[in-house]
């Protein structure tokens, strides 16, 4: 049988879709273009209003393209939080599944054809340099916003000896960074009885798959970046130091409302305690703007702290409303039109500081991780494309190099010009593949 295999939100879908085809391939199937294939599977996501439009909108669009004999699934995180409204407004979907489905799909389509299986002959995996590597999943955190708990339950961690032999099976597909995701990073092995299990398992990662050049943690909670971590991630050369901090907002007001941690002091604690244990360290944070009793003063800090906490990357979101949830009947609602201003206004700002910090890099060496195809010609010669250590995959800027580079080198080179989100460089000598910079 042959699949489309469609995936959209965020990386730990990306994680789970490449499962799914894992276990789709090892049945014998080929992934197709959705024209061709006999299966069409959509891995959904239900996080937002923004997110939610975007899966049904990819799943009309793929049920009006539908032909005779094609069979259209839908799974993930909308389906789980909705499935029988799907089905009402959709009715060319086959089946539908929630989250984590993937043996539930793998055994719909069950054994291909022995005719099928001895044509399709398991192919080598295609070349990766970054993979996702899903450390656990649920949530135990009860903030007002969010669905995540209705749509995952509780927090689940996979035991270390299954993430490294997960990780050995990345490495020798060719990845040669590591990103770890989850709902809280930092709440890593708790349901298995470890104190402070997020950096035992980067030690884990670090000593036992060394062929990977880079590990990059995403998603820590604020209140839970302990000194262990910061130290840990300090000390392995592996690990970026870099780390992605979603705050939501500066304003213990907004905070406490949205059932976030909301003591101002220990967050510039935190902050501290990682720039002193990593003083080139690039930090990411996302902000919620327009959260129900948001006023201007509380937005003015909020744009007063973009501008003074230096974050090397900044993503927000205006607030939307999700049924289920504390905040959605919350008194104060802000209007679609003041979120919408203040959204600009909190992006405007972080790109200044973006391009403040990125100049800051010019006349400077780092090591790029290559992304793209050996050299692309434009005007004036060839160029590669890569990542720093400061640039997690498909959501921060990009390096873009003169000459030639092939996909997963480690290439060292000199920052010759800042762009707000980018850098231009030149090669210079043979990199290493530190995660820290100097």
């Amino acid at each position: 049988m042959r699949y489309h295999l469609l995936t959209l939100g965020c990386p730990k879908n990306v994680a789970d879709s490449g499962r799914l085809e894992r276990l789709l391939q090892e049945e014998g199937h080929l992934p197709a273009s959705a024209a061709k294939a006999e299966m069409i599977i959509v891995n959904t996501c239900g996080f937002i209003d923004r997110a939610k439009e975007e899966s049904v909108n990819t799943i009309l669009r793929l049920a009006a393209q539908k032909r005779p004999g094609q069979s259209l699934v839908v799974s993930g995180c909308l389906s789980q939080l909705s499935p029988q409204e799907l089905l009402d407004e959709i009715p060319e979907i086959d089946h539908i599944f929630g989250v984590e489905a993937g043996e539930r799909i793998a055994a719909l389509a069950g054994e291909a054809k022995r005719e099928e299986a001895e044509a399709n002959l398991p192919q080598p995996p295609l070349p990766r340099v970054s993979a996702y590597l899903k450390i656990a999943d649920g949530c135990n955190a009860r903030c007002s916003f969010c669905v995540i708990p209705r749509i995952k339950g509780r927090l689940r961690s996979a035991p270390i000896d299954v993430l490294v032999a997960e990780a050995k099976r990345l490495a020798d597909e060719g990845a040669r960074e590591l990103v770890l995701v989850a709902q809280d990073s930092t709440a890593y092995g708790r349901d298995l009885g470890m104190r402070d299990g997020l950096p035992q398992l980067l030690r884990q990662l670090a000593s036992r798959v060394p062929e990977v050049a880079w590990l990059r943690v995403m998603y820590a909670y604020p209140g839970h970046v302990s000194r262990e971590l910061a130290e840990t991630m300090a000390s392995l050369p592996q690990v970026c130091h870099y780390l992605d901090l979603p705050l939501q907002h500066s304003s213990p007001a907004v905070l406490r409302r949205m059932r976030r941690p909301h003591d101002e002091a220990e967050l510039r604690r935190t902050l501290e305690r990682l720039r002193k244990a990593m003083p080139d360290i690039a930090l990411r944070t996302t902000f919620l703007v327009g959260f129900p009793g948001e006023t201007e003063k509380e937005f003015q800090g909020l744009l007063d702290f973009v501008r003074e906490a230096g974050f090397d990357h900044v993503g927000a979101f205006p607030f939307s409303p999700q049924p289920g949830t504390a905040a959605a009947g919350m008194l104060g609602q802000v209007s679609e039109r003041v979120k919408r201003r203040r959204y600009r206004q909190l992006m405007v700002a972080a790109k200044e500081v973006s391009l403040a910090l990125n100049r800051r890099w010019v006349g400077r060496e780092t090591t790029v991780l290559v992304e793209s195809e050996r050299g692309k010609t434009d005007g004036d010669g060839r160029l590669f494309v890569g990542r720093s250590y400061r640039d997690a995959p498909e959501i921060d800027g990009l390096v873009i190099c003169a000459g030639q580079a092939l996909p997963g080198e480690m290439r060292r080179v000199r920052i010759v010009r800042a762009l707000p989100y980018d850098l231009l460089a030149e090669p210079v000598a043979a990199a290493t593949a530190s995660g820290a910079e100097s």
